[in-house]
C-alpha cells in the first residue's frame, strides 16, 4: 500500500504497446527420465519458470519452503524463486524485465496495482485455465482479481488492516482488554492510555502510519467510496472524505496519537517497534503482521476489526499472484499449476497459521486445522470475520498516481499545513486532472 516511483509506473506501463515483440526464452532445465523409459529430448526437460516475491524475513523463508515443497513433488517443472525488494519495488523491477524482454513468469502484484499491470496487458487471462475452479476462493477476496471482467489475478497473501492492542496496557487501564469499537471510543481509549514524563509523552495511546490504506478505510467506516461507481472522479470531497482526516488532526492535536517518522515502509517499521516496545498502546496494521507481533512481544497482544464510525469497514490488501503475459505456452502451463497449487488449501493453511495471512480457500476456513486454531487463538480469526466489512480496493489503472496525490494532502493536514478541509478539496482538484487523463 505503500509508494512508488509512479514516473516510473506511468512511463513503463506506456510502454506495453511496444512490448508486443518482447518475450522470454523458454529455459530448459535438468533431464528427468519417466516410466523407466528415455523419453524424446524434448520431453526429458522440466519446464523452468522465475518466481519473484516480494516479502522478507520469516514470511520469505515460508514462500522459499513452499516453493521448494513444489519442485520435490512436481518433477516436470522447476521454479526459481527470487526476492525483488517489497511490492512497489518489485512492480519497478517486473516492468523494468518486460520492457527489457527476460520478465518473470509468475510474480506478486499488489491488489491495488492488478487493473494498471493488466490494462497494460503486461498479465495472461487466467480464465481459460482456472475453468471456473476460481470459485474455491473466499467471494470477499476476488473483487481485486477482476479486470474488464476478466480474471488476472489469484488471491495469495491477503491481507485486511487491523486494529492490534496491548491487551496488558488497556487491563492496567482499566479499559476493555478487547479494544475500542467505535472512533469514539478510540479517542477515550488513546488518552486513557496516553503517559507523560517530565512533561514528555512517554506513552501515546495510538499510532497508525499516515497511509492510503487507513485513510481507505475510514473512508469506508465512514460511508464513503474514494472513487465514484464508475472510477472516473474522486468521492472524497464531502463530510466522508474530510471527517477520516479530521479525526487523524484531532487526535495528533490532542496529544494521544504519534504519526511515526519516516517515509513508506519505514514508518511501518517505526509503529510496530513502538507497539513492541509499549511506547504505544494501540496501532492500525496489517493481519500479515499478526505472527511477528505475537513472536516478539512481551505482552498479550489483541486483534480486533477497525473502530466504526457510520460501521464497521476495510479495504482487502495484500498481493494475488499473476501470471506474465510474454511467457512461452510451456512455461504458462507450468505457471498455472505453480499459481494454483501456492493457492491451494493444503497450502494456504500452513502459510496463514505461519504467517497471519488470511486462507484463500473456502475449504480452508471451514477447516478442521483452522477452526482448531481459531479456537486457539482467536486472533487469526479477526481478519476472516472482518471481511464481511471489506470492500476491493480502487484499481483504476490511474490509481496507483492518484493515491500519491491523496496522501501529499493528507501529510500537508498531518503536518498542520493545511485544514483537513483544504487538503482534500486539493486532493480533489488535482486528483480530477489525474482521472481525465
Amino acid at each position: 500500500m505503500k509508494k512508488l516511483s509512479l514516473s516510473i509506473l506511468a512511463c513503463t506501463l506506456g510502454l506495453s504497446a511496444a512490448l508486443a515483440g518482447c518475450g522470454k526464452q523458454e529455459a530448459s532445465g535438468t533431464s528427468q527420465a519417466s516410466g523407466g523409459q528415455q523419453p524424446a529430448a524434448a520431453e526429458n526437460k522440466a519446464v523452468e519458470i522465475d518466481f519473484w516475491y516480494s516479502l522478507g524475513g520469516h514470511n520469505g523463508e515460508m514462500i522459499e519452503k513452499l516453493v521448494k515443497q513444489f519442485n520435490e513433488t512436481h518433477k516436470d517443472i522447476v521454479v526459481k524463486p527470487a526476492y525483488q525488494g517489497n511490492y512497489y519495488e518489485n512492480h519497478a523491477k517486473v516492468l523494468a524485465a518486460v520492457s527489457a524482454g527476460n520478465q518473470p513468469d509468475v510474480t506478486m502484484v499488489e491488489i491495488a496495482s492488478v487493473g494498471a499491470f493488466a490494462d497494460a496487458k503486461v498479465l495472461e487471462d487466467l480464465g481459460p485455465y482456472a475453468a471456473g475452479t476460481e470459485d474455491r476462493y473466499i467471494p470477499g477476496l476476488m473483487g481485486n482479481s477482476y479486470w474488464e471482467n476478466k480474471l488476472y489475478a489469484i488471491p495469495f497473501n491477503r491481507s485486511t488492516p487491523l486494529l492490534y492492542v496491548n491487551r496488558d496496557m488497556l487491563k492496567a487501564a482499566g479499559l476493555d482488554p478487547n479494544g475500542p469499537k467505535t472512533w469514539e471510543e478510540l479517542r477515550e481509549y488513546a488518552k486513557a492510555l496516553t503517559k507523560k514524563e517530565g512533561g514528555k509523552t512517554a506513552v501515546y495511546g495510538f499510532s497508525t502510519p499516515i497511509d492510503i490504506w487507513f485513510y481507505e478505510a475510514l473512508v469506508f467506516e465512514n460511508g464513503g467510496n474514494i472513487l465514484s461507481e464508475d472510477g472516473k472522479s474522486l468521492a472524497i470531497n464531502g463530510e466522508e472524505g474530510k471527517a477520516p482526516l479530521a479525526f487523524w488532526t484531532g487526535l495528533l492535536q490532542d496529544g494521544v496519537m504519534k504519526a511515526p517518522p519516516g517515509e513508506k515502509y519505514n514508518a511501518w517499521d517505526v509503529a510496530k517497534q513502538d507497539f513492541l516496545n509499549q511506547q504505544v498502546g494501540m496501532i492500525f496494521t496489517s493481519t500479515g503482521d499478526l505472527k511477528s507481533l505475537k513472536d516478539n512481544a512481551k505482552f498479550e497482544v489483541g486483534a480486533a476489526f477497525l473502530p466504526a464510525n457510520k460501521s464497521f469497514g476495510v479495504p482487502t490488501g495484500g498481493a494475488n499472484l499473476v501470471m506474465l503475459s510474454k511467457s512461452s505456452e510451456a512455461e504458462k502451463k507450468a505457471a498455472w499449476e505453480f499459481i494454483k497449487w501456492m493457492t491451494d488449501t493444503p497450502q494456504t493453511i500452513p502459510w496463514s497459521l505461519e504467517t497471519g495471512y488470511m486462507p484463500v480457500t473456502k475449504d480452508a476456513v471451514e477447516s478442521e486445522e483452522m477452526k482448531k486454531a481459531y479456537e486457539k487463538d482467536p486472533n487469526f480469526q479477526v481478519a476472516v470475520n472482518q471481511l464481511e466489512h471489506a470492500k476491493p480496493r480502487p484499481m483504476v489503472p490511474g490509481y496507483k498516481e492518484l493515491q500519491e496525490v491523496i496522501m501529499t494532502e493528507i501529510q500537508r493536514a498531518v503536518l498542520g499545513q493545511a485544514t483537513p478541509e483544504e487538503a482534500i478539496n486539493k486532493a480533489v482538484e488535482k486528483g480530477e486532472k489525474l482521472l481525465k487523463k
